[in-house]
């Protein structure tokens, strides 16, 4: 591989010198004959030509001697060759050595004809000792024979792929190969380029472990989680549903010595209050664990009645605003995890915000679905919330988004708190773990 120099002036010399020059004779008084002194029966066209090729063979070798040149292409009998001057193509070894890529040629067999400093020290050798080396020795056994396969076909096309190297410490170096043929040699010969992949694999390596990492905290915190829900639910089962039965079940056993029917119909009425609330207090705790008018009537409804008791439970305001939106056409996915958002952020309200109004704004457009939440708590630090991962409740909300394709983000505000929850809907491809979390 070979270029020309450009002049100084920003000139490429000329296309290739026409045959071969022929330098005048000296006159016998020693000095070189001039065009003007031919002889007569040269034409003035042949003058003119002889002139023309002198003068342009005058600037090349001026450009040789200045070092303008570093090659010629050079027309003949076997065509236009390019010629490498002296001292022109140690420039190009030059570029090559100070390529932080690996760099060979190699032949059609696959043997190193030449290769640069940073192949070697990938290969932890000396350029000398690798020169006439096959490159299938050095890389991994097992991958010989996939090599043979990218070099044949380098024979015709550029070929590429990834293969382990194997050096002298024998601790294999993954890289990048690329390969493609030379023009302008005999037979064929093959251009290498050798990229490290030493960092880019390393790094993978480290985000595919904190990923792992991420992965079994999140499931050690949901196994948590659930374990914590049982422990609400039987506890509330105990201290609401339990204590109620038990009352029931009182209250049935002294109805055995009521002696007057007017004392009879007045116990009848408590218990059949008592009765109530127990049923009342059944179907709280099952609307808890899973909403079925979610699935009878959609997000909206199920939202509303869940704030009606919401506001009951915990004396907040809350002001619900849905735009007209039509549920119906959301995923169920969506709308169980856009409903268990939602109930975790009111939760969060009610436990540390010391809020008195909430706000929750749904907005719809054709490409996606946006869920706001503005309480007047006392906030907190939203940066820092953000970027935790020890906030379970919080955690399982971006969980649910991300299971979308959506995002949440929580901004601090002059007073209190906004969560932005954002969904894609437009041709929206939910992944397979949304579909089981839909429970």
């Amino acid at each position: 591989m070979a270029n020309r120099r450009a002049h100084s002036n920003g000139r490429i010399l000329p296309k290739a010198l026409p045959g071969k020059f022929v330098a005048p004779e000296k006159s016998p008084q020693g000095n070189s004959s001039s065009p003007s002194k031919r002889s007569p029966s040269t034409s003035p066209d042949s003058q003119a030509k002889l002139h023309a090729r002198l003068k342009s063979a005058e600037e090349t070798l001026r450009a040789i001697q200045s070092g303008e040149v570093d090659a010629l292409m050079v027309s003949g009998r076997q065509g236009v060759r390019l010629v490498a001057l002296k001292g022109g193509e140690p420039n190009y070894r030059m570029l090559v050595e100070a390529m932080s890529e690996g760099a060979a040629t190699l032949s059609r067999t696959g043997a190193v004809l030449y290769c640069n400093r940073r192949f070697a020290e990938l290969l932890g050798r000396t350029p000398g000792k690798i020169a006439g080396t096959v490159v299938q020795s050095l890389v991994a056994e097992a991958e010989r024979e996939r090599f043979e396969a990218l070099l044949d076909k380098a024979q015709r096309t550029v070929a590429k792929g990834e293969f382990n190297l194997r050096p002298a410490d024998g601790i294999l170096t993954p890289v990048y190969l690329s390969l493609n043929r030379l023009q302008g040699y005999k037979g064929q010969v093959l251009g290498m380029v050798i990229t490290d992949l030493s960092e880019q694999k390393r790094r993978q390596a480290e985000e595919i472990t904190q990923t792992e990492a991420t992965h079994r905290l999140l499931l050690e915190r949901t196994l948590a989680a659930q374990e914590e829900e049982r422990r609400r639910i039987a506890r509330e089962l105990h201290d609401e549903a339990g204590q109620l039965l038990t009352a029931l079940l009182v209250g049935l056993r002294s109805l055995e010595d009521t002696r007057k029917l007017s004392d009879v119909k007045a116990h009848g009425r408590q218990l059949r209050e008592i009765a109530a609330q127990a049923i009342d207090e059944v179907g709280r705790l099952a609307r808890g664990l899973h909403p079925s008018v979610l699935d009878d009537h959609g997000l909206g409804v199920a939202l509303r009645r869940y704030i009606t008791e919401y506001q009951t439970t915990h004396k907040i305001a809350v002001d619900l605003v849905l735009h007209d939106l039509d549920s119906s056409n959301l995923p169920p996915a969506v709308q169980i995890a856009l409903y268990r958002i939602l109930q975790e952020a009111l939760t969060n309200v009610a436990r540390h915000s010391g809020a008195r109004k909430v706000r929750i704004q749904f907005t719809r457009s054709e490409t996606a679905l946006e869920v706001e939440v503005i309480d007047d708590g006392c906030g907190f630090d939203a940066k820092a919330v953000a970027v935790s991962t020890h906030r379970l409740g919080i955690q399982s909300m971006r969980e649910r988004a991300a299971l979308l394709g959506g995002t949440m983000t929580f901004t601090a505000q002059r007073k209190g708190t906004r969560m932005l929850v954002q969904v894609p809907l437009v041709h929206s491809v939910l992944n397979p773990l949304a579909q089981q979390r839909s429970t």
